[in-house]
């Protein structure tokens, strides 16, 4: 958890010059910024949304705090819309989707799903799409401060994964664009980790235009990771124990809160994972990283999805753990 000066701190430090953080502003009054800077951005309760402060009376230091992690939530929309977008079209982003400041990374794996199921194959379209969406909607709002796509591995990073979750022996290789399950139990790693994300950063932005945007990038999020789990659990009793094994793992990766569900609990369907109170679960930007990297250990830098570390130029608190 970090406060405000820190997090303005890591906006002054993170952009390339006083023109860039003027054309940050700029672009903030004009295109909504803050909209998706709630991805992993802090805490693990949110406030109410009430608390937030007038957009009329935000300052510029206020509208900096509100995008101060929207390099990263940039960082995650690339690596779900290369994933989604490869699943379902059989290619990437466009190149002039990936350009930024920092150094640009490749893509390793990656190719079209042989979809058997046309149900599936529908959902991976429509989630591709909300995805590039994303990317090129943070790549707007960001203007000339736009991180570039980092290298993102799509191969490897899915093996040792399903290896440490025991879906497959120390041995075996995992391809998320075999088929029709392989793919959901990839979408699966993703989409419950955005939507804690989200949660966890929300009570960092003060404007109420932004924070109501972002409620609505959580529900996308939310209802991506509904679709998935349901699919998975239609997908019958391997499927569903593959799902558990992964929900296990991800919860051993982001400390010792339980902050993860699988599909199936107490012999019960479990398509929406949430407390005590039915309200979903939050997890911070180190829990994020964790995950991402496929390492639980404090202060790594890369690994996993990510093998060069997310790509935020000068911003060592939202590229390390």
């Amino acid at each position: 958890m970090f406060g405000k000066s820190l997090v303005l701190d890591m906006i002054n430090r993170s952009a390339e010059s006083e023109a860039d953080r003027r054309n940050f502003l700029r672009q903030a009054g004009l295109m909504g910024m803050g909209v998706v800077a709630a991805a992993a951005a802090g805490t693990a309760v949110a406030g109410p949304a009430s608390a937030a402060t007038p957009d009329a009376n935000l300052t510029p230091e206020q509208k900096l705090s509100d995008a101060a992690v929207l390099n990263f939530a940039l960082n995650l929309e690339y690596l779900e819309a290369e994933f989604y977008s490869y699943a379902a079209y059989g290619h990437g982003l466009e190149n002039t989707l990936t350009s930024g400041t920092g150094t640009k990374g490749g893509v390793t794996g990656g190719k079209r799903v042989p979809f058997k199921q046309r149900y599936v194959k529908q959902y991976a379209e429509e989630i591709a799409n909300d995805e590039i969406a994303h990317v090129k909607f943070l790549r707007t709002a960001l203007g000339a401060s736009a991180v570039s796509r980092p290298a993102i591995d799509l191969r490897d990073s899915f093996t040792a994964a399903a290896r440490a979750a025991g879906v497959i022996t120390a041995t075996e290789t995992f391809d998320p664009f075999a088929n029709d399950t392989a793919f959901l139990l990839g979408a699966f790693i993703f989409e419950d980790l955005g939507v804690t994300a989200y949660k966890g950063g929300a009570p960092l932005i003060n404007s109420n235009t932004f924070l109501e945007a972002a409620a609505g990038i959580l529900a996308v999020e939310a209802y991506h990771a509904g679709i998935v789990r349901g699919a998975l659990y239609d997908m019958g009793d391997a499927a569903i124990s593959a799902a558990n094994k992964i929900s296990d793992a991800r919860d051993s990766l982001d400390g010792s809160s339980d902050l993860d569900q699988g599909i199936v609990v107490g012999g019960k369907v479990n398509i929406v994972p949430t407390d005590a109170n039915s309200i979903a679960f939050s997890r911070n930007t180190r829990q994020v990283h964790n995950i991402a990297y496929l390492n639980p250990a404090a202060g790594v830098t890369k690994g996993g999805f990510f093998p060069a570390g997310t790509n935020n130029p000068g911003n060592p608190t939202l590229t390390t753990t």
